[in-house]
């Protein structure tokens, strides 16, 4: 405690130490008792700072005293000077000038051409969602891993619905959280998803960069409201049953002149060495994930979210680029750790604190890495090794897919493995199967416009995608507009073309992922068992040359629905699906080929079983481009 005496406080003291995960409260503003507001800042090489605000003048403004060596200032304003939405920014005065800064822990700031901070010390917002948390709750402590459906719907809410369906380039067109609520509530209610995955809306200043490039890691942007209001969002969303999840980027920041950019005039919440500090491509500064304050700076962020907004998860940003020293970077332009390999240890410790940080305070709360390489035990226990998260993005299945579906029935024997291959690591950690934001710009295409052939079999080729995903071992994760065949690529400043739902095909396609989506939630054997062989079973993944496989899925008890997908461009006629001989009959209990979905077909009913050389068959007919789900029926 003489430790903690001479620094001055306990919060300060934490923070230099690198273990205040609630900095937000001690650093950025904050009401008094007497109703004044203090300021905080941390700006350890500025020779001044000065508080400029328009209550204050915003040139000069009010001089903040140095608190201690390690760089925190200080200033209090009265009650009268610090009215709630009062516009603020940080003069800092170093040896490479003068520059005015938003606050870096600011709980509201301005956006788009403006970039001050906006004091938000007095919440009027209650949540409502007791019985929603203790949901969640409930399924943490099962103890089996998360044995629930987990069906995302990926979201850029600039993008996904505007006022009068305008364009919002001018960024005079975006839905406030509270119409959002509503509107998109709706729609996911609707169609069956589980979760809602928002891009990120930390604050940011430019549209184009679709959130990524965040300036306020404690400010929902003000796009569309304020903090009130997108409390009103999640809870509204829990209302209705639906996880929110969180794009949260900790691995690089923008160099706006405003923002965390060599914040005192020197490299400080990025790297100080010159091979380190920036990702080449991005034209980004990356963190000093090292540094205690900056690691406190970022796990106090992530915390925030789940603290104060009730959150369900965070999709981490990136991850790769901060595991690999050599990520984006030339031979002779990085530096191998200490064991003279390319992996950043400082990163790997950083993951594990932040995760066990989560975990600690909310086993119920999911993180979720989009790492793209085969980096070992991501989803691995911390205390076993591996990172803490608990699932991450299966990109060599999305990327296999997408090979498989843009090729030529005709030549599709020869990527057979890409239906298969997966399953060789399936269970080597705890996989989502994302078609995500990145898969549909760029030239790669929609969704839709990735499958072979004509305008039909288009359509008759994603409801097949879907139903592979949908029945393929791990959770599920699709990016707007997708589930109804939006051709046009997505587009930021464009919002989805919802007038596409006025066509037969679209319409039906809609119609099939909502019912698809709903015969996941409703059938166990898709889910509880996502992780292990226990949960999945072959039946025939060898028939490369008939472009078709066939699998069992169960549930925990045992239960079983077996699964069949013809991937070739012809029908498939009296088709023997081998089956287990504890039933005589069978029902076809989804089929991705009706014709209120655009298919050809009304198959259903069912099928009595026959034997042929101890073992038992049933006969089906199969569409081309379509499968289909049978079940045991006594």
């Amino acid at each position: 405690m003489k430790e903690v005496e001479k620094q001055g406080d306990l919060p300060r003291y934490l923070f230099h130490k690198g273990e205040n995960f609630t900095a937000y409260d001690y650093l950025g503003a904050h009401r008094l008792k007497d109703g004044g507001v203090v300021f905080r800042v941390w700006a350890p090489r500025a020779q001044g700072v000065y508080l400029v605000c328009d209550t204050l003048g915003w040139e000069t403004g009010r001089e903040m005293q140095k608190l201690s060596d390690e760089g925190i200032w200080e200033t209090t304003l009265s009650e009268a000077k610090s009215p709630e939405g009062m516009r603020y920014k940080f003069r800092v005065v170093s040896a490479a000038g003068v520059k005015f800064k938003s606050d870096p822990y600011a709980f509201y700031s301005e956006t788009l051409q403006k970039n001050a901070s906006i004091l938000y010390t007095r919440s009027n917002y209650t949540f409502k969602d007791e019985k929603y948390l203790e949901k969640r709750r409930k399924i943490a402590e099962s103890g089996h891993y998360y044995p629930a459906p987990l069906n995302i719907y990926e979201v850029h809410l600039a993008s996904f619905m505007t006022k009068d369906g305008m364009s919002n380039e001018d960024g005079e067109h975006y839905l406030n959280y509270r119409e959002l609520a509503k509107k998109l509530g709706d729609y996911v209610q609707r169609t069956g998803y589980t979760h809602v995955e928002l891009l990120p809306i930390t604050e940011y200043p430019y549209d184009g960069s679709w959130g990524y490039q965040v300036c306020g890691y404690f400010a929902p942007t003000s796009r569309f409201g304020s903090p009130d209001d997108f409390k009103y969002f999640v809870d509204e969303l829990h209302k209705r049953g639906i996880g929110v999840i969180l794009d949260w980027v900790p691995a690089h920041f923008p160099k706006d002149e405003h923002g965390l950019y060599e914040f005192d005039g020197a490299p400080l919440y990025e790297y100080s060495d010159i091979q380190r500090m920036e990702q080449p491509s991005w034209g980004t500064r990356c963190f000093d994930v090292a540094r205690n304050e900056v690691r406190c700076f970022l796990i106090s962020s992530a915390l925030y979210w789940l603290r104060t907004y009730h959150v369900d998860g965070l999709r981490i940003d990136a991850v790769a680029s901060m595991l690999y020293l050599d990520y984006d970077r030339m031979p002779g332009y990085w530096t191998p750790n200490i064991y003279g390999g390319k992996e950043n240890l400082e990163s790997i410790e950083f993951f594990k604190r932040l995760n066990t940080a989560i975990h600690r305070e909310f086993p119920d709360v999911l993180t979720i890495a989009e790492e793209s390489t085969a980096f070992p035990k991501v989803t691995g226990r911390v205390e076993e090794g591996g990172l803490g998260f608990s699932m991450k993005w299966n990109m060599g299945w999305a990327n296999d897919m997408f090979r498989y579906v843009a090729c030529d029935p005709v030549g599709r024997e020869d990527l057979h493995s890409a239906l298969t291959f997966p399953m060789m690591y399936a269970f080597s950690e705890h996989y989502v199967l994302p078609v995500s934001h990145d898969e549909v710009v760029h030239g790669k295409k929609s969704l839709i416009d990735k499958m072979f052939g004509s305008y039909e079999q288009k359509f008759s080729g994603i409801r097949l995608f879907f139903l592979f995903q949908m029945t393929f071992p791990g959770k599920k994760l699709t990016f707007m507009g997708c589930e109804f065949g939006q051709f046009r690529e997505w587009d930021y400043k464009n919002p989805l073309e919802w007038f596409l739902l006025r066509y037969p095909s679209h319409d039906g396609l809609r119609k099939y992922s909502a019912e698809l989506n709903r015969f996941y939630r409703n059938h166990p054997q898709l889910f509880e068992d996502d992780y292990s062989w226990n949960g999945f079973q072959w039946i025939n993944a060898d028939l490369a040359g008939w472009n078709l496989i066939s699998y069992t899925r169960k549930d925990l008890s045992g239960k079983a629905l077996h699964v069949v997908l013809n991937f070739s461009g012809s029908d498939r006629k009296n088709y023997w699906l081998e089956v287990p001989k504890d039933f005589d009959t069978y029902k076809i209990v989804f089929t991705s080929d009706k014709k209120k979905y655009g298919g050809k077909t009304e198959t259903g009913g069912l099928r009595k079983t026959f034997k042929k050389k101890d073992k038992t068959y049933i006969r089906l007919n199969l569409s081309a481009l379509s499968g289909l789900i049978v079940e045991g029926v006594k």
